[in-house]
């Protein structure tokens, strides 16, 4: 009588190339043997697996969710040259609201919102998202209710270079009152010949670095925005002044300087821009005199 060992899945094959055909036995074994897709992790499993993570190049989210959200699901889409687009869901598992992700495909990934989730609120409730890239800053919003949702498409950044981890957090927060949307208009005039960015921000509302001219969308329980600028101008032998002006009627708001021979790094002006709606920024050479 044939013995009933496990054979190898090559020891298999050779039975069926030649003809006969593994004992139920065998087969029993060999399915035992194989992992199916619903299958459930071991904790031991798991470790190791996360220990072999480890080495992976890709690019992951890394997210949290808190503020007592349960069913809510927010989709992004990661978008990269050699892949067809990934959909990742955000969502709570269980009672663990810290989870990653991993993206397929190779650097840069485009990463997008892809309609969020604005259910699960009670009145005066808001969900407060904020994402960061790294050698970006953060991009923060809020939505649900009465506010604006967070649109399909909505850009993130993009995950390039050295960076791998892209990080959201979404919180779901009781403020007691019904919060509107404002805008306030900024206009960048640049005098000089150097590339220089600016960034506004405030409570729970915030854009990363531009040169182009833009209109906030913040929020009227804080009127109040905050604008930081960067250039270059380590082979620059002239400082820069920035000023902020209100455009409606000309008074000088407040104002940053740019130091030649430094690479000037998210400069605070010093300053708030409080309830103003339309603002304009100057920004020419300096020359500080002895």
């Amino acid at each position: 009588m044939e013995e009933n060992k496990l054979a190898t899945r090559e020891k298999l094959k050779t039975y069926f190339e030649k003809g006969k055909y593994p004992t139920q036995s065998q087969f029993s074994d060999l399915v035992d043997s194989l992992r199916h897709k619903a299958d459930i992790l071991t904790n031991d499993e798991m470790v190791a697996l996360a220990n072999n993570l480890a080495s992976i190049e890709n690019g992951f989210i890394s997210y949290n969710l808190s503020g007592n959200i349960k069913d809510q699901e927010f989709p992004i889409v990661i978008s990269s040259k050699d892949r067809e687009d990934q959909v990742i869901t955000l969502g709570r598992r269980d009672n663990y609201p810290e989870e990653k992700r991993y993206f397929f495909g190779n650097r840069p990934y485009t990463i997008q919102a892809k309609e969020f989730s604005a259910e699960g609120l009670e009145e005066n409730e808001y969900y407060v998202m904020s994402s960061y890239i790294p050698s970006q800053y953060p991009i923060a919003r809020m939505f649900g209710n009465n506010l604006p949702a967070i649109p399909d498409g909505f850009k993130f950044g993009t995950l390039a270079g050295d960076a791998k981890n892209f990080q959201m957090q979404i919180n779901k927060q009781e403020f007691g009152q019904k919060i509107s949307v404002i805008n306030t208009s900024i206009k960048l005039v640049n005098k000089t010949k150097e590339s220089i960015q600016y960034r506004v921000s405030t409570i729970n509302w915030s854009d990363d670095y531009t040169t182009e001219d833009m209109v906030t969308s913040h929020y009227d329980l804080w009127d109040d925005l905050s604008i930081f600028y960067r250039a270059d101008l380590g082979n620059i032998a002239q400082s820069i002044e920035c000023r902020v002006y209100d455009e409606d009627n000309g008074n000088l708001l407040t104002t940053g300087y740019l130091y030649a021979g430094q690479n000037n790094q998210d400069v605070y002006t010093g300053g708030q821009v409080l309830k103003i709606r339309n603002v304009r920024i100057e920004c020419d050479y300096i020359t500080f005199e002895d």
